[in-house]
């Protein structure tokens, strides 16, 4: 295949409720779509979920549109490839970035799918029709509020609820809701907000006696030495997230013990390819795992779907329907969870159609490899 024009659009959409974590709180997403096209004239879309500012990790909006523009396109205009498997490698040299990696990369797999006929989630080697869906809560004012966005996941069927901790969130909130809901699959996430003291681990051991699934990144991301001091003294299940960029990591997590699930986020590890490989790693070590989001749009979104129908993925994924996040999504239809179930989808690519009048009406600024000088 040979890409012969690439598009850029930065997309705003409104959260249809605030969301706020450890480091920040967000009312709306600046997202990046890539439509890419290649000789025939065919499409493939992917979605660079970056954050808008440097919380959960270096990259921004702002880095990956300029690294898209300036690296990763100019990479893969022209170049001629048989299997987006070797996109990758078309920017080898390029250090770092992986949510721009993961943008490009994923449009790749959409039109390279689409040209072959067969569904995403099949090509990555999927074999389940539907996936488990969990929900992510973010921090709340009080805790009544907390419990009263608990009970609208449990009542529309969500089979797993995150919730956010922070200092001063953390046992309170985790026993109001557990006392509320015996038997919910709940985990918590720290987004890395705690130190590794030994009176931080003593007081995160504090939720063991509420059965949660896992402890998610509880650390700062490089600091596996402290998840996996906290995980040879607490029973919960540490799950790393930002501490796992790449297979390196993996291996590293691996090693040292460091904790007992993976989280497996497309934009973090830099895309579809380097997630399926991830995942094939964890599952031959016995380690659980599951697909965490970034709040995506429907792009980003489907691609999710379509990965989590891979067989490691035994624990319910971020994946739940377009509706609990965007009142309009800029796919059609969007992605929609019964009972707290995902259809995967069974047409080619990412199965859905991209709503490009939505797109443009939201878009913030452009860039068309076709005109260089739109922004």
């Amino acid at each position: 295949m040979r890409i012969t024009r690439a598009r850029l659009f930065e997309v705003r959409l409104p959260l249809v409720h605030r969301f706020t974590t450890s480091s920040h709180a967000k009312s709306s997403l600046d997202h990046i779509l890539v439509e890419l096209t290649d000789e025939s004239g065919a499409t493939g879309w992917g979605e660079i979920a970056s954050p808008a500012g440097p919380f959960y990790c270096s990259e921004t909006t702002g880095t990956a549109w300029l690294t898209a523009i300036g690296f990763l396109l100019p990479a893969v205009l022209d170049a001629g490839w048989d299997h987006p498997e070797q996109v990758d490698r078309l920017w080898a040299r390029v250090r770092g970035h992986e949510f721009a990696k993961a943008g490009v990369v994923g449009a790749a797999w959409d039109l390279w799918t689409r040209s072959q006929g067969v569904p995403l989630a099949s090509a990555l080697g999927g074999t389940r029709e539907r996936v488990r869906a969990g929900v992510s809560l973010g921090i709340e004012a009080t805790i009544d509020e907390l419990l009263a966005q608990v009970e609208r996941q449990v009542e529309a069927g969500y089979h797993r609820v995150k919730l956010k901790i922070s200092h001063g969130w953390d046992v309170e909130p985790v026993a109001a809701v557990r006392s509320a809901y015996p038997d919910l699959d709940l985990h918590v996430d720290a987004n890395g907000v705690y130190e590794s003291d030994d009176e931080t681990i003593a007081h995160l051991g504090e939720l063991d006696r509420f059965g949660l699934t896992m402890i998610e990144q509880p650390f700062a991301p490089r600091n596996l030495l402290g998840s996996a001091g906290l995980q040879a003294r607490i029973s919960t299940d540490v799950c790393l997230d930002e501490s796992v960029v790449d297979l390196h990591d993996l291996e590293l997590m691996i090693a040292l013990k460091a904790g007992r699930v993976l989280n497996i986020k497309v934009s973090r590890m830099g895309g579809l390819t380097v997630a399926r490989d991830a995942h094939d790693r964890a599952i031959g070590e016995g380690i659980p795992v599951w697909c965490g989001g970034m709040h995506e749009f429907g792009i980003g979104r489907a691609a999710n779907v379509a990965i989590s129908s891979l067989p490691g993925f035994t624990l319910p994924s971020d994946v739940s329907g377009s509706d609990k996040y965007y009142s309009r999504d800029v796919i059609a239809p969007p992605v929609i969870a019964h009972d707290g179930w995902v259809d995967v989808p069974e047409a080619p690519g990412l199965g859905h159609d991209v709503d490009l009048e939505w797109i443009d009406a939201n878009t913030l600024r452009r860039f068309d490899s076709a005109e260089p000088s739109t922004t």
